[in-house]
């Protein structure tokens, strides 16, 4: 049986003839029906998670000036944020946080028909925001939750404090956080008389749901490819690619 040899280090596989391989596919068809029941189950789950209600009041600067946490959803009942890697200072975002936000406005295109609003929020300022996200040809709506504690309060902030008591909590759990910030979605609902409630928030890996682009890769032959000691370290902002 012939091997086809590859290179950048791809594991060999096997040429095989074309009744062969449907069987191999047929095997693994039927691993991925299995694993496509269990992710519905999955999203059931989150779905029946119990929610708390939103207490402190948090507003946001956007290019249109203040606006609420309540102003975010748009007519919408329900809310997802994602938390961009952007602390004041650092002139521009965090290049795979970029990667996932190259995708959301396509997102946008559909979202609000399932009665949902999207909104990216950073701690930077707006001043540094705006020039970012113009570079980047973006459209979604991005606010600064600087002055605030919102950031903080949904764990993807962390003070010079909680970096040196190796007290920061990301993804549910104490770390030893070298970055004062990290990644994150955070999902929220308001009932019709205007409550508002946090119904699930996801960090680190949990995101990989967000990442169309990961979702074809993993089609492919090679899949991701990444270096698994450096993660992601090919990604680039979308302008800095050389071809």
């Amino acid at each position: 049986m012939a091997k086809l040899k590859t290179r950048d280090g791809v594991q060999e596989h096997k040429v095989v003839s074309q009744k062969e391989w449907l069987a191999a596919r047929k095997r693994l068809l039927a691993k991925e029906k299995k694993f496509l029941r269990l992710r519905d189950q999955l999203n059931k789950l989150r779905r029946d998670l119990p929610w708390v209600k939103v207490e402190k009041e948090y507003v946001f600067n956007g290019p249109g000036g203040k606006e609420s946490l309540s102003d975010l959803f748009g007519g919408k009942s329900q809310l997802v944020i994602y938390h961009f890697m952007f602390g004041p200072g650092w002139g521009e975002g965090c290049p795979h946080c970029s990667f996932w936000a190259d995708h959301f406005d396509s997102v946008n295109l559909h979202i609000g028909r399932r009665d949902t609003a999207l909104a990216v929020i950073s701690r930077a300022p707006l001043k540094e925001i705006d020039p970012f996200k113009k570079r980047m040809g973006w459209q979604f709506k991005w606010l600064s939750s600087n002055g605030t504690d919102f950031n903080f309060d949904f764990n993807v902030s962390f003070n010079p404090e909680q970096i040196r008591a190796k007290t920061a909590i990301y993804n549910y759990a104490a770390l030893d956080m070298d970055i004062d910030e990290r990644e994150g979605a955070s999902a929220f609902y308001k009932d019709r008389k205007g409550d508002i409630y946090h119904t699930y928030s996801t960090y680190a890996r949990g995101i990989d749901l967000l990442n169309t682009t990961y979702n074809f890769i993993d089609l492919t032959a090679k899949g991701r490819d990444e270096n698994p000691e450096r993660n992601q370290d090919w990604v680039r902002y979308h302008d800095r690619y050389k071809s």
